[in-house]
């Protein structure tokens, strides 16, 4: 394995860019989402891989290389994109996980999401690769739910448990919980939650997620995402909001507790400012949206990858956009629509004139 790239993030690139990146929207590219996989050991039921449509799952050779992903990288960091988020599958399934690192430039920030299962063992190589914290995928304690809502084999979870024992001492913090919330099953371990990281003393947030609802058969499971703000806003001594699509950080007791409601949240669209690479390497300007994939496997040299990263940025559209911008995309379109028919009155107009010429001409020849 490399060491680490000893830049520092004052160093780095990204802190002076050429320019930002920013969509017709105006919204910034400040962050890129990297699946390196689609491999994973588990079966979630609530997985939407990645906004993937379907799950390749191998051969391991459909995988970005480690010299392509790092590429992009750089020249995303030319354009101020200064975190990086890996994802999979699960990312610790790629064995050159700690190579994609080391061969990073300097950013401010260098993060994964896992599901922990084999953290235990890789969690202080990880951390000397340049890895800086881990998501954590947690969705209850109880080892028989656990082994039901993810489809693994008996003691997983203490598996799992370990890991984020192994993250925190390695220093890949804060670790962050991730909990999807599933009416019925898990919705009522919040508290029990709360108070598994509590020990950890900061090191450890819990970060609940309103489940994505894609696969209506799944629609039971959903919450009720505004009695839980409600909840969670009442017994919190302060409430933050962080940049990142406005999240809402509750402080209850001294511990940390996120809430993600990506679901018809305008709010949430509006903020984005990641761009995602799907395991096959190509651009994905939104999770839920498969239409406008921009492949960058082709790219030949840092000038085509960034030919390539501006096309996609250009792509990109809030799913849920607010009220207030279609009413002034409604606007556009029927001023631009009014404009089209002065225009076309205006060339009628003149058309009229033009014809009323000729036929003046036609008489007054036929007068001589």
């Amino acid at each position: 394995m490399k060491q680490k790239n000893p830049g520092k993030p004052s160093e780095a690139a990204e802190e002076n860019p050429k320019e930002f990146l920013a969509d017709p929207y105006g919204r910034k590219v400040t962050g890129l989402r990297i699946s390196i996989t689609d491999r994973c050991n588990l079966s979630c039921i609530y997985c939407h891989n990645e906004g993937a449509e379907g799950c390749t799952c191998g051969p391991i050779g459909h995988e970005m290389t480690p010299e392509l992903i790092c590429g992009i990288v750089r020249e995303a960091a030319k354009f101020g994109v200064s975190k990086v988020k890996f994802s999979g599958g699960e990312p610790l399934f790629r064995k050159d996980f700690e190579d994609i690192l080391s061969c990073l430039p300097p950013l401010k920030e260098v993060s994964a999401t896992t599901n922990g299962i084999l953290l235990e063992k890789r969690a202080k190589t990880l951390k000397a690769a340049g890895l800086d914290r881990v998501n954590v995928s947690l969705d209850t304690l109880v080892p028989e739910k656990y082994e039901a809502i993810t489809g693994a084999p008996a003691g997983s979870l203490e598996k799992v448990v370990k890991g984020i024992e192994s993250a925190v001492e390695a220093g890949l913090t804060p670790v962050k919980l991730n909990m999807v919330l599933l009416k019925g099953i898990n919705d009522n371990e919040i508290d029990s939650m709360m108070e598994f990281i509590r020990p950890y003393k900061g090191k450890v947030i819990l970060q609940l997620i309103e489940l994505m609802d894609i696969d209506p058969k799944l629609s039971k499971y959903t919450i009720d995402s505004k009695a839980l703000e409600k909840s969670l806003a009442e017994r919190a001594s302060e409430v933050r909001v962080r940049h990142l699509h406005h999240r809402k950080k509750y402080i209850i007791d001294g511990v940390e507790v996120e809430f993600v409601h990506p679901m018809d949240n305008s709010e949430f669209c509006a903020h984005c400012s990641r761009l995602r690479i799907t395991a096959d390497g190509k651009f994905k300007p939104c999770l839920l949206v498969n239409d406008n994939l921009v492949d960058v496997r082709e790219a030949r040299s840092p000038e085509e990858i960034e030919k390539l990263l501006r096309l996609a940025v250009s792509r990109r559209k809030p799913y849920y956009i607010p009220i207030k911008v279609l009413k002034q995309e409604k606007n556009q379109e029927e001023k631009k629509g009014q404009e089209e028919k002065w225009v076309q009155k205006l060339y009628n107009c003149k058309e009229e004139k033009s014809e009323n010429r000729t036929f003046s001409r036609r008489q007054e020849n036929s007068n001589e």
